[in-house]
């Protein structure tokens, strides 16, 4: 009977090795999976160890270390030269921690898995991301560990929820768990860039047709109006006023524009700016009740997830925090934190917080007495999943009628303005 060498995860996280004798690697992986054990990597004794693909190749700096492999860039990160390990479209990261749940649940070896998801990589990016990963797990590594130090295409979250499987030995349900999450997280910002996107563009048209009125169309009735030799209404004279203003220096009022919008941008990189800037999107007339039900769903998303999948409410929460997408939400996730660790419950600091409205925090409440938190937050997140998919059709229906009163208003007042003058023309030759 053939023997086999392998290396395993074991149900305390720890890296096992050993060797096996089994009819064939099938029977190898079924029986290490009796054992709780996850496989990472199965050879037959004396068979050939498949070569490691190579790093590649990067161009040569001072700083980088002589060998041939990867250079640490700063932030515990790699420099692969001008292709960053990094992601664009997350649904590869998405189809990645699928694929690999599924494999890893029919017995496949941790590296088996990875080299098959590698040879299948769409993009160029990912698959270099892949080799580094392969090679670290090859090495001994931990895949959490591995995945950790290319932060640009795993998140936090997606790290501890595969370190809690790890520790686990749930590695594939938890990788399934996360795939779900993850899908969920990308239909909610889908709903809320279609809800953004027809404002936004509408209201870009309305600015640029008013911006065409005012340069190019209202200053040719200048000649007109002073041929007419009639006092002009105050809206006229103000319309005319901005429109000469703006025509003779456009290049002043570009720039003061362009300052304008920088400066805001900067503000907003500050703590307090971005602070600010997240508090008024939550009290926005319109679109601050869609981002309140934005966050709390994002809140409670996530915070059901990494609980159901091990990760410590501390650490959870520690998280969370960093990952809300709102810091009003984050200051406040922060300050349950610091609460929790000094051994309060849950549900008191979130209650103190405007942020979190009656139905949550009660939820919460029952959900720590009950010992069935995990469970509630799901509740909650699919509530307000709901809410938020409610509230963007309501909001599109909402949003059109909102966009032609703003186009009719600032298009009919230039209009008046420059027919007013031609009425009191009418006037006067109608009075002699």
């Amino acid at each position: 009977m053939p023997s086999y060498k392998y290396s395993a995860i074991g149900s305390d996280g720890r890296s096992v090795s050993g060797r096996l004798d089994a009819a064939n690697k099938t029977e190898c992986v079924a029986e290490l999976r009796r054992r709780s054990l996850t496989p990472v990597d199965i050879q037959e004794k004396g068979g050939e160890r498949p070569a490691p693909r190579p790093a590649p190749r990067e161009t040569a700096s001072p700083d980088a270390p002589q060998g041939g492999g990867p250079a640490p860039a700063k932030g515990g990160g790699f420099s692969l030269g001008k292709v960053k390990p990094g992601v664009r479209k997350r649904e590869e990261v998405v189809i990645f921690t699928r694929q690999l749940s599924t494999m890893i649940g029919a017995g496949i070896p941790m590296l088996e898995c990875l080299e098959i998801l590698r040879e299948q990589a769409e993009s160029k990016q990912f698959g270099l991301l892949l080799d580094h990963v392969i090679n670290d797990v090859r090495s001994g590594q931990d895949l959490s560990t591995s995945l950790e130090r290319h932060p640009k295409a795993f998140s936090n979250v997606y790290v501890s929820m595969i370190r809690a499987g790890e520790a686990s030995g749930q590695l594939d349900e938890i990788l399934s768990r996360l795939a779900d999450y993850m899908e969920a997280s990308q239909k909610l910002k889908r709903e809320i860039k279609s809800a953004m996107t027809y404002p936004v563009v509408s209201l870009t048209l309305i600015f640029g047709i008013t911006a065409y009125l005012m340069i190019g169309i209202v200053p040719k009735f200048q000649d007109v109006f002073n041929t007419l030799e009639i006092d002009l209404p105050g809206l006229t004279r103000a319309i005319l006023g901005t429109s000469n203003y703006c025509e003779r220096n456009w290049p002043l009022v570009s720039a003061a524009i362009v300052f304008a919008v920088g400066l805001l941008i900067v503000y907003k990189r500050t703590e307090k700016g971005a602070y600010q800037w997240d508090w008024l999107m939550l009290h926005l007339p319109v679109f601050g009740p869609l981002f309140r039900k934005v966050a709390l769903s994002r809140f409670s998303k996530t915070s059901a997830t990494m609980i159901k999948s091990g990760v410590p409410i501390l650490g959870t929460l520690e998280i969370v925090a960093d990952t809300a997408g709102n810091r009003v939400v984050s200051r406040a996730v922060e300050a349950a934190r610091d609460r929790v660790r000094q051994g309060e419950s849950l549900m008191g600091p979130l209650a103190e917080s405007p942020v979190f409205p009656p139905m949550v925090t009660r939820m919460v409440g029952i959900g720590e007495k009950t010992g069935s938190l995990e469970t509630l937050l799901e509740k909650i997140s699919e509530f307000y999943d709901d809410q938020v998919s409610a509230t963007v059709k309501q909001l599109t229906s909402l949003i059109e009628p909102i966009m032609i009163a703003t186009m009719g208003i600032l298009v009919g007042t230039i209009v008046l303005a420059v027919f007013l003058p031609i009425f009191e023309l009418q006037k006067q030759l109608a009075a002699r």
